[in-house]
């Protein structure tokens, strides 16, 4: 069972500085106000496709931590993220268009069950509108603290 979710939002800041926050893995504790901790497992470096690391934030009131790597890169334009827990997959596009005064920034979170019995499946149903509402939130929140820092180094 497949969940999608998309949220866009206008910033004051070139694609550049934008690109410049959304790949600064060692700042996103103090600049994503949900991301407690990053753990690089690549030694650090250059974002490229292959980075990894652990990641832990809080959602639904618990902290979990999610195994992250850079499947698609291109700078200052889009880059893609994916995570896998349990049966359980996660993807995470982030493309970033000029505009005349900075640039749109749209994320588009996708999560993908796996095969689930009947009781799980009915399960997913009932529970999908409070997760999708609960996750949309925390996506606005994301963009809204990638803005901030942008908007701070231009």
């Amino acid at each position: 069972m497949e969940q999608r979710i998309a949220v866009t939002r206008s910033i004051a800041a070139p694609p550049g500085a934008v690109w410049a926050v959304l790949t600064d893995l060692d700042s996103a504790p103090d600049t994503l106000s949900g991301v407690t901790a990053v753990e690089r497992l690549d030694g650090g470096g250059e974002y490229r496709i292959g980075t990894r690391w652990r990641e832990t934030r809080v959602m639904f009131g618990k902290s979990a931590t999610e195994e992250m790597q850079v499947t698609e890169a291109v700078p200052e334009q889009r880059t893609v993220v994916t995570a896998q827990s349990g049966r359980a997959r996660y993807r995470t596009v982030f493309e970033l268009a000029p505009t005349s005064t900075g640039t749109d920034l749209t994320m588009e979170f996708s999560g993908d069950s796996g095969p689930l019995g009947a009781a799980a499946q009915l399960l997913m149903t009932l529970a999908a509108p409070l997760a999708k509402r609960a996750t949309t939130k925390a996506l606005r929140q994301d963009l809204d603290d990638i803005a901030a820092a942008a908007e701070r180094r231009e």
